[in-house]
């Protein structure tokens, strides 16, 4: 069965329409039970006692005339005359006295009188009657037996007269009873289940909005806003939703004002540092020449190179945040250019001299649309930071993968070294993070792997970071070979 299917079975809607269903079928269903059964009850009792009192008023009118001790003659004119077939065509009447008795019907002969009403008439005076199931029909079986009254006693005379009648015709009213309380009870199912349908869309109307605007919010429109009607639990649900998604939106335009004052910040300070630092970088390449004279103490040539150094992190570090800032105003622009892939790579490790600490897999003739600049820093900051914390060798390997979505490059930087720790694989994109604990303490800014996952994504790619089965860590950078836009650049957004 289908996953929707499945899954609208088991919703809500589904569960209130039953629920209420089921409600509506036990109070049908009960009603029409204790419905039939009262008036099951009371009309075979009125059956009963009806068929009683006429057995009864017959045989009081024929034992006056009754002789004793009764013949056979006498006993079948008591039997016709208590079943005269201009009467009742369905009346069998039976009249036993000791070893003699007489019957209107041949299937109605003493041995198929009831044992038990037999002997609840026997050597009594009141009239006794019982249900019998035959030959699957109802058959009420009544026996009366004759007395003779004397002065303050009634004596049994021994003449029993018996008289069994088919209540085919209450059966057919029980049927009847049966089929009206049956169709009586399935328009009110029904009616529930409309009534259950439409009370479930009730409820589940504002859920449903409930849960549109949730998926609203949850995508980042924290301007959305229910319509509240009505004063019940679920309008209160619906006030909470909207205050919860004012204090989100205001929470959220107050961060929103934080970080661009940040990045203003950041932008700003970093401008403003380039032009002195511009001069100290001068001042710090005739200190250079400075400190390698033999002239100077060794103290001093220290202290020289040391500045010299300082001076260079710091313009790296104002660099980093030009750049990060350019990529957080969206003022970043992408300029394409068809490159051979290995042949950029070889560059760029030439540019800084680690030709001889990398080992390159670089397959000639795979050929991509890219920023040649952008391209430069990421391969630059991926190989500096394995050289820096990895452990040699320092491998760098090139791949075209064709797949449903186009034609890709794949650039590998992998190192020997103790690897990342599992806490920071998801981390080491992060601005200013330093995995301290997995790598050695590093002298650099903590923006080299944020600007090369920005540069990576100027591109429309994809960057990875994980760990070697066999120890190291591994960057993966997937590129598009054709550019998703115009050769002449875009701006990043």
């Amino acid at each position: 069965m289908p996953r929707a299917v499945l899954r609208g079975l088991r919703g809500l809607r589904v569960r209130l329409a039953a629920a209420c269903l089921l409600v509506a079928m036990f109070a049908a269903l009960t009603t029409a039970a204790l419905t039939y059964r009262e008036a099951r009850g009371a009309m075979l009792q009125r059956a009963q006692d009806s068929t009683v009192h006429a057995v009864r008023d017959r045989v009081q009118t024929v034992a006056p005339s009754t002789p004793f001790p009764p013949d056979q003659a006498a006993l079948e004119r008591i039997a016709a005359l208590v079943d005269p077939r201009t009467r009742n065509d369905h009346w069998a009447v039976a009249v036993v006295f000791r070893d003699l008795w007489a019957t209107t019907n041949r299937d109605f002969e003493p041995s198929r009188i009831p044992t038990e009403l037999r002997d609840t008439v026997t050597g009594r005076t009141a009239t006794a009657f019982q249900r019998v199931h035959r030959n699957g029909r109802v058959l009420l079986a009544v026996g009366v037996p004759i007395a003779f009254s004397g002065p303050g006693r009634t004596t049994a005379s021994g003449v029993e007269v018996y008289v069994m009648t088919p209540m085919q015709t209450q059966v057919q009213e029980e049927a009847a009873l049966v089929r009206a309380a049956r169709n009586g009870a399935i328009p009110a199912v029904l009616a529930a289940l409309v009534l259950a349908l439409i009370v479930a869309g009730g409820v589940l109307r504002p859920v449903r909005a409930l849960q549109r605007a949730t998926r609203r919010l949850a995508r980042g429109r924290l301007d959305t806003r229910l319509q509240v009607k009505g004063g019940d639990e679920l309008a209160e649900l619906a006030q909470d939703f909207n205050h919860t998604a004012a204090a989100l939106e205001e929470h959220d335009a107050r961060l929103r004002r934080l970080e661009a004052r940040a990045r203003a910040f950041a932008a700003d300070v970093s401008h403003e540092l380039r032009t002195p630092l511009a001069a100290m970088t001068a001042v710090t390449d005739v200190l250079d020449e400075d400190a390698a004279a033999e002239h100077l103490d060794p103290d001093t040539a220290a202290a020289l190179r040391l500045i010299s150094s300082e001076t260079g992190k710091l313009t790296r570090l104002v660099d980093d945040l030009m750049e990060i800032s350019r990529f957080d105003a969206r003022a970043a622009a992408l300029h394409v250019d068809e490159l051979d892939m290995a042949e950029a790579v070889r560059r760029c490790l030439a540019a800084r001299g680690w030709r001889d600490a990398v080992v390159t897999r670089l397959p000639e003739g795979i050929r991509a649309e890219v920023d040649p600049r952008r391209l430069d820093v990421v391969v630059a900051n991926l190989v500096g930071n394995a050289l820096r914390h990895g452990a040699p060798p320092v491998e760098v390997a090139l791949a075209a993968e064709r797949r449903a979505d186009g034609d890709w490059v794949v650039l590998t930087v992998a190192d020997r070294g103790p690897g990342l720790a599992a806490e920071t694989l998801d981390r080491v994109f992060e601005r200013f993070f330093k995995a301290d604990a997995a790598r050695s303490r590093s002298s650099g800014s903590g923006l080299g792997m944020a600007i090369t996952l920005e540069n990576v994504r100027l591109h429309d790619g994809l960057i990875r970071a994980a760990n070697r089965p066999d120890g190291g860590a591994e960057f993966t950078v997937e590129l598009p070979r054709h550019a998703r836009v115009g050769a002449e650049g875009r701006e990043d957004g």
